[in-house]
């Protein structure tokens, strides 16, 4: 009996390591149970804590804010790093009118909350706890935890987001239900994906323009507006690689690499197009013909990372093409100015000897990739704590607004995988060991946060003040969604998967995009919740501070 006290009853610092481990165990495994196509996955750990908690259970407080602490940096950190690439993408046409249609829903929902704290007189920390639960934004109540602490006001948020979180995961769910059966007809229509046209298109041409005869090809680029790579050049019955220099001729044959957007503009360029579907995944480039071989090369040297991909003159140096390029699932046309990254996978065109020579110039040591890049993380780290620690003073501010251990490490994150690789920065993490580190990161956080609110949770949730909370905070969730979402399908030309993906991304509610996929085709819910996802985040944890700091 003295073993099992010291083991998960008297505080030591395996009493504490243990606790949140078994907690995060448990509630990793109940996540996976899925009721109705919904499972709440590793959000259950914030559940079982609770549960734990309300038990009796509890570990250290210091070690429980440690944990805690550590668990939520590392979490918005790699989540920065994962988003960072695309982040600033995501403001290109179409991709600004999902995020300022989820900035809306963003405004709405924190309007709502401080109106209804006036109204119901529910206290401001109380409401933004409510606030970030109704949204699932556990990143957003850390922030304010840190405020609180900041401005030294003994308040405690956590019980508001415990209260709402599970209404906030379902309320997005029956929200886009409602909106299937007031828009039907827009909730059956496919759209074509708006991106389609920017993805890389292979066709072939016979040159039969007379005003490209005699001009190699790096004229003929400068005649058109549009990008394309020439991959292989027929003529008499031989195949060559095509350099700048190779001149055109009359009755050439030539293997482009555009986008599907500019292919009618290849034909004006080039001549004839032919009938071979050259995009089919089935197609064994390397039985084309006997001469060239095609192969994908991955970059694994740290001194290619952040290098443009015309500085390394491949072409010219070994007489081989590069057709495409391959990073984070996207493919991307290989124009001269691309900067490349490690874990980029290059389709290289050439002989076989060539494509040797090239494999030592770029690496393709894949098993090199797979060893994480700790250096990144920890520097990450500490320039997100660093910045988080600055104060930025604003007028009519008491106190100055940090972006704390929430939001510096994101901002870090996202900077340095945006803008990393073009520094010779090396912020390369597989998929994998990002995944890792968020669920590592998200696991301690929640184990330790639903601990700590455990203690006091059900008598507040049986009072009648927990039920006022529990509907208050699904009014936040609901009604921000559809009246954001009616105006939208009414007034805005945007199709029903973009606009519910656009939702679920704007609420930081994957649970409801697992639900998005499975109800509607294609991936236009995945793509819009990816384009709005890191703004939203980013903007619903600078909003949780500036409500305590500017109404408190």
């Amino acid at each position: 009996m003295e073993w099992f006290n010291s083991i998960f009853i008297e505080h030591s610092v395996i009493q504490a390591v243990v606790v949140i481990a078994l907690i995060s165990a448990l509630g990793l495994a109940l996540g996976k149970i899925s009721v109705c196509g919904v499972s709440l996955g590793v959000t259950f750990v914030f559940f079982t804590g609770i549960v734990a908690g309300h038990l009796g259970l509890s570990i250290n407080p210091q070690m429980l804010n440690y944990a805690e602490s550590f668990g939520l940096i590392i979490f918005v950190y790699a989540l920065g790093l994962q988003v960072g690439p695309g982040f600033f993408g995501s403001f290109r046409k179409g991709g600004m009118t999902l995020n300022l249609l989820a900035f809306a829903v963003i405004m709405l929902g924190t309007i709502m909350a401080l109106g209804l704290h006036v109204m119901t007189g529910v206290s401001l920390p109380d409401m933004v706890g409510i606030l970030s639960g109704a949204v699932t934004n556990t990143p957003a109540l850390g922030a304010a935890q840190q405020t609180l602490k900041q401005m030294n006001i003994d308040a405690d948020p956590a019980l508001g987001c415990a209260v709402t979180y599970p209404l906030g995961v379902v309320g997005v769910i029956l929200a886009i239900i409602v909106l299937r059966k007031i828009f039907p007809k827009r909730s059956m229509v496919v759209a074509v994906d708006d991106d389609k046209g920017k993805q890389t298109f292979i066709a072939a041409f016979e040159v039969q323009n007379p005003g490209v005869f005699g001009k190699n090809l790096k004229e003929v680029a400068q005649l058109s507006i549009h990008r394309f790579v020439v991959s292989r050049l027929w003529r008499n019955g031989k195949v060559s690689i095509p350099t700048s220099d190779s001149i055109l001729l009359e009755g050439d044959r030539l293997l482009v690499i555009t986008t599907e957007a500019d292919e009618e503009a290849m034909k004006i360029l080039f001549g004839v197009e032919e009938n071979t579907d050259w995009n089919s995944k089935d197609i064994d480039w390397n039985a084309i013909d006997s001469q060239l071989i095609s192969q994908i090369i991955v970059v694994s040297r740290s001194e290619i990372n952040g290098k443009k991909l015309g500085s390394l003159k491949l072409r010219n140096s070994y007489g081989i093409n590069i057709t495409r390029i391959y990073r984070a699932g996207v493919q991307l046309l290989a124009t001269p100015g691309l900067v490349l990254q490690l874990g980029d996978k290059l389709t290289v065109v050439g002989e076989a000897a060539a494509i040797s020579n090239v494999e030592k110039v770029l690496g393709n040591r894949v098993v090199s990739l797979k060893e994480p890049n700790l250096i990144a993380v920890f520097v990450g780290v500490v320039l997100g704590l660093a910045f988080g620690a600055i104060p930025f003073s604003f007028p009519g501010i008491d106190y100055p607004v940090k972006l704390g251990i929430a939001g510096g490490p994101i901002i870090v994150g996202i900077l340095m995988g945006a803008f990393g690789p073009r520094l010779h920065m090396i912020t390369y993490t597989t998929r994998s060991a990002n995944l890792m580190l968020r669920g590592l990161g998200l696991s301690l956080y929640l184990a330790c946060l639903g601990l700590d609110a455990g203690v006091h949770f059900f008598e507040i949730v049986f009072r009648p003040e927990g039920l006022l909370w529990v509907g208050l905070g699904f009014a936040i969730t609901f009604l921000p969604v559809v009246l954001v979402a009616i105006a939208a399908l009414r007034f805005m030309k945007i199709d029903f998967g973009s606009l519910t993906g656009m939702l679920c991304g704007s609420m930081a509610n994957p649970m409801a995009l697992n639900y998005v996929n499975g109800t509607v085709d294609g991936d236009n819910p995945a793509v819009s919740y990816a384009t709005v996802y890191p703004l939203s985040m980013f903007i619903r944890v600078i909003l949780a501070q500036l409500m305590l700091m500017l109404f408190l």
